[in-house]
């Protein structure tokens, strides 16, 4: 009986979730971006080729900045001392605030420079390779912090607040994480009453993991709010400062293995009082500004994650070129030459995958969700890969705190989890590709039902399934010997839209709970969308003559196809059967 009750609660919450899910996409722009038209079979090429570059002027101003701040971290940025004392010192703050860093992409009525995100992530990736602490800190409060402003604030709220937080003059966070809610952001309990006279909200809860929770003077914080004439509540975005009564840090820096110098806090509140017109977007449509504010952000983390592994690939490099045993240098080996080769290979890639994601925004795509998300699962399981690679290169020497690696490893174990935990982003990611075919077979569904009336919607069904089915997808290179593998590459295309609507067909709604296959579809999708960043990048470089990368370039290219083939397969000859029933017998 309690089976049975489980079972039907779980299929309860399974349909809620579905239909705060399709609230929330179907009021995304239907424009088709590269990602979702791989799902589709359909490679959506405006978006990747040419590869994208900064304009002149971009450029310098970029290449300004870059100097500048890396004669800053050169000169005011320790690492060591901040994971050691688990603080960034203020003075380090105040001069990435001078430089501009902490509102670089904002308007310049706002005292912003209105950086291109392309050219932002250049300055991220400065950081990251040095400082992961900095970097989350600086994330923490630009990219998402002041992003809801930014991007959902009114008029009056955007002149209140944004020229302190773009100057660094006050520093923002984003509060959404609570001990019911982490992954599952929908899952938020803090509630937000409107008081009797209707000029407030009254807020109670609390939250916990918020980078910058401790320090910020305006936070942007998640809490559900009931909907007028209903017994049910929606997430509402609330701008709340700490000088609120009610607002109380019951644990501004907690402990914590990696990133040790955030301030990483948690938060209570009790019968705050927030002003109406502090309310942050519509009314309800709470989770749809922390899924954007979200979105912008993974952007930004892969720029970080590029600059670290970078630092790895030269740490491992000149590492295993001087280090010598059994008469030869470590780089002479085999299997050290393995690593290093998939090290670059992958940061080659990862550079690319992020270049072109900032590229989506800075030309206009408005419904990046997709490619952010994938390039956020991609890039930090590389790195975690090249991170404990480079550690292995070094040996026992890795182990102690007078080399960089040991804190590497210990920062960059967090990535795989803040931001969306990648095991709920793998779902993501196959679930919200495999809506647009979905929609299309349940329409052709309903049409069959009503042969006649529905005659149109199954001619489009068939058109797009012989399409499918038939039709090659164009990868435009430029570069002749690039031909062969842009044409592979789509052939994977073309086979992973006929795996989606062979899936749904299978499984239909018990997709949902296939974790399994949504993982294989994810990691098909994610390589081909990697695959074709990095042949952008290599097809532009040839046009210049530029063949600095042509190796690791061509390695990855093959690695990655070969992967995205592996997991395709793996959709029908597996071990899953055994698989779980072993867990259950764990």
């Amino acid at each position: 009986m309690s089976t049975t009750t489980d079972q039907t609660d779980r299929l309860a919450q399974r349909d809620e979730q579905i239909r705060q899910a399709e609230e929330l996409l179907g009021s995304l722009p239907q424009q088709t971006g590269v990602a979702k038209g791989l799902f589709e079979g359909r490679f959506v090429a405006d978006w990747v080729f040419p590869y994208p570059q900064l304009s002149h002027d971009q450029k310098v101003d970029a290449d300004a900045a870059v100097a500048a701040l890396e004669r800053f971290c050169d000169e005011h940025l320790d690492a060591v001392r901040i994971d050691r004392e688990a603080d960034i010192p203020r003075e380090t703050i105040d001069g990435l605030a001078e430089l501009g860093l902490l509102g670089m992409t904002a308007p310049a009525v706002f005292g912003g420079r209105g950086f291109s995100q392309m050219g932002y992530c250049r300055l991220l990736e400065v950081i990251g390779s040095r400082c992961s602490s900095t970097s989350i800190f600086v994330n923490a409060h630009h990219s998402i912090g002041m992003r809801g402003l930014l991007l959902f604030g009114t008029d009056e709220q955007k002149q209140k607040w944004l020229p302190d937080l773009v100057s660094g003059k006050k520093l923002a966070a984003f509060a959404l994480t609570e001990p019911a809610a982490g992954s599952d952001a929908s899952n938020v309990q803090t509630s937000a009453i409107p008081s009797t006279d209707g000029k407030h909200f009254v807020l109670n809860g609390e939250k916990r993991y918020i980078t910058n929770g401790a320090i910020a003077d305006v936070l942007t914080v998640m809490a559900r709010t009931p909907i007028d004439g209903s017994d049910e509540t929606a997430i509402t975005a609330f701008l709340v400062t700490p000088d609120m009564p009610g607002f109380q840090v019951t644990e501004p820096r907690m402990e914590k293995l990696g990133i040790r110098g955030t301030a990483t806090a948690r938060l209570a509140f009790d019968n705050l009082h927030v002003p109406r017109e502090n309310i942050l977007g519509p009314r309800g449509k709470g989770l749809k500004v922390a899924l954007t504010v979200l979105d912008f952000g993974r952007t930004t983390f892969g720029a970080c994650c590029t600059g670290a592994a970078k630092t790895c690939v030269r740490l491992a490099t000149d590492h295993a070129r001087t280090r010598r045993q059994f008469g030869r240098t470590l780089a002479e080996f085999e299997l050290i030459q393995q690593k290093l080769a998939h090290m670059a290979a992958w940061t080659y890639a990862m550079e690319a995958m992020t270049t072109v994601t900032a590229g989506l925004i800075d030309r206009g795509l408005e419904d990046y969700m997709l490619e952010t998300a994938m390039l956020k699962v991609w890039s930090t399981e590389r790195l975690w890969t090249i991170v404990n690679d480079a550690f292995q290169i070094h040996g026992g020497a890795a182990y102690f705190t007078d080399r960089p690696l040991e804190r590497m490893l210990r920062d960059h174990r967090i990535n795989q989890i803040g931001e969306g935990a990648n095991e709920v982003l793998l779902s993501f990611i196959a679930l919200t590709g495999m809506r647009g075919p979905g929609l299309h077979m349940k329409e052709v569904a309903d049409a069959l039902k009503r042969p006649w009336s529905g005659m149109s919607t199954i001619g489009r069904f068939l058109a797009d399934a012989l399409r499918v089915r038939f039709s090659m997808p164009g990868v435009p290179v430029q570069s002749p010997e690039l031909k062969p593998l842009a044409r592979k590459l789509a052939k994977l295309v073309h086979r992973l839209g006929a795996t989606v609507q062979s899936t749904l067909i299978r499984h239909r709604e018990e997709v949902f709970e296939r974790q399994l296959v949504q993982e294989r579809i994810s990691w098909t999708a994610m390589e081909l969308l990697a695959t074709a960043c990095a042949l952008s990048r290599w097809d532009d470089e040839l046009t210049r003559n530029d063949r600095t990368h042509d190796a690791v370039a061509r390695l990855f290219v093959a690695d990655s196809l070969r992967h995205a083939e592996v997991c395709l397969k793996g959709l029908h000859d597996n071990d899953d059967e055994l698989l779980l029933v072993a867990a259950e017998n764990i």
